[in-house]
């Protein structure tokens, strides 16, 4: 009787890897003992720590797949989990970005301030801690759904020519332009007072609006081109964080309405979809961001004098002092608009109002293909009536005047 046939070797390229098994046990169950399975394989594995970075890599490539960008991703995990999983998610997004060109100057952008804030290295941690964070970020990369996709807003690049000047010329008018907005409103976040502070903003607010109108008719060639110009909208994303999110999306919504664009807030994953020109998004982003920094300084103020008068305020003081700054600011943005647009219709610029209408079609156009159904949302938690009174007297303090175009 012959000997039984020895089973063949088994061959160790079918045998799943350390981090295919960890995936197994910890991606795709919720439970803590899952986790900590797929984490001790990992820890105990220091030779797959290039397959794990590898993966996650893949995930963030399918994330971008499904419309998402380098801040939101970051955005989402800082809002979801903590700054652990923030340094780890800062790390791959370096990492699979590598040495190839950006998609678009905003995600290069995206990629160079997330470089500056990367920082001082990670402290040290044991191996299974590390997997751990590892494992729920992951978790959390698996899980994002699809957003609408953003095209990026392009110029037209025959528009600086049609104007009469070269196209390098015309970007760094618009540098230059763009540094002097960023000066009025570095003074205006420096001050102390707030008077000057909103003054100064409403000085930007005006070259703001100067600048939307020199590229609207640049775009154009100078006439009242009936599709806008040879430039067309496009969409960013600017985030909205707690606390008070709700109120901060209103006034991102009145900077963004202003300026000739449109917001639509996401509030599960903190941000807004902004949609307008590209000019026109390059100063929502830096009033937005000012004004922020403004109303925080002026809420801080009231709230200090308010107890100091005896009286205790609450986060109900807070989220009305902030909404009622935003809903006073967007109605003096918008008057500081119309007299720009105004002036400039008066000094001769008879085509000027055809651009504008055609351009704000082209904007809302754009945003009803991106966001076929929106909905109003309500903004609670506004039943202050001093905090609603400190802050329309913040934003009044904004006197929107008539000033010489500041060119």
């Amino acid at each position: 009787m012959s000997d039984p046939t020895p089973d063949p070797t088994p061959d160790p390229s079918t045998d799943p890897s350390t981090v295919e098994r960890a995936f197994a046990a910890a991606l795709y169950a919720g439970t803590d003992t899952a986790l900590d399975t797929g984490a001790s394989l990992l820890a105990a594995d220091p030779g797959a720590d290039a397959e794990l970075t590898r993966r996650g890599e893949e995930f963030l490539a399918a994330a971008w797949r499904r419309g998402w960008q380098p801040a939101d991703v970051v955005r989402y995990v800082r809002r979801e989990l903590d700054e652990t999983h923030v340094r780890l998610v800062s790390a791959l997004v370096l990492g699979e970005a590598g040495g190839r060109p950006a998609p678009h100057p905003r995600w290069a952008a995206q990629l160079a301030e997330l470089a500056e804030q990367v920082g001082a290295p990670a402290p040290r941690t044991d191996r299974f801690s590390r997997a751990t964070a590892v494992l729920e970020l992951y978790r959390l990369l698996l899980a994002l759904p699809a957003l609408e996709p953003l095209d990026p807003p392009r110029r037209a690049a025959s528009s600086a020519s049609a104007a009469g000047s070269s196209s390098t010329s015309g970007s760094g008018s618009n540098s230059r332009m763009l540094a002097r907005i960023r000066a009025l409103l570095a003074k205006a976040e420096a001050t102390g007072y707030p008077q000057e502070a909103e003054a100064l903003s409403a000085k930007a607010q005006e070259l703001m609006a100067r600048h939307s109108i020199d590229e609207a008719v640049l775009a154009s060639g100078g006439t009242a081109a009936r599709d806008g110009g040879g430039d067309a909208p496009g969409a960013c994303r600017i985030g909205v964080d707690p606390p008070y999110e709700t109120a901060k999306a209103v006034l991102l919504d009145a900077v963004a309405s202003a300026n000739r664009c449109r917001a639509v807030w996401h509030e599960e994953f903190g941000f807004s979809t902004v949609v307008g020109f590209e000019a026109d998004l390059e100063v929502v982003e830096l009033l937005h961001t000012s004004l922020l920094v403004q109303a925080t300084a002026a809420m801080t103020a009231a709230e200090a004098a308010q107890r100091a008068g005896g009286r205790r305020r609450t986060k109900t003081f807070r989220q009305s002092f902030l909404a009622a700054y935003a809903h006073r600011m967007g109605d003096r943005l918008a008057a500081a608009v119309r007299e720009q647009t105004a002036e400039a219709a008066g000094e001769g610029g008879r085509d000027l109002l055809p651009v504008l209408a055609a351009r704000d079609v082209a904007v809302t156009e754009h945003l009803e293909r991106m966001f076929p159904k929106t909905v109003t949302t309500r903004l609670r938690g506004v039943s202050d009536e001093a905090g609603w009174h400190q802050g329309t007297a913040a934003a009044d303090r904004a006197r929107v005047e008539r000033h010489r175009p500041l060119r």
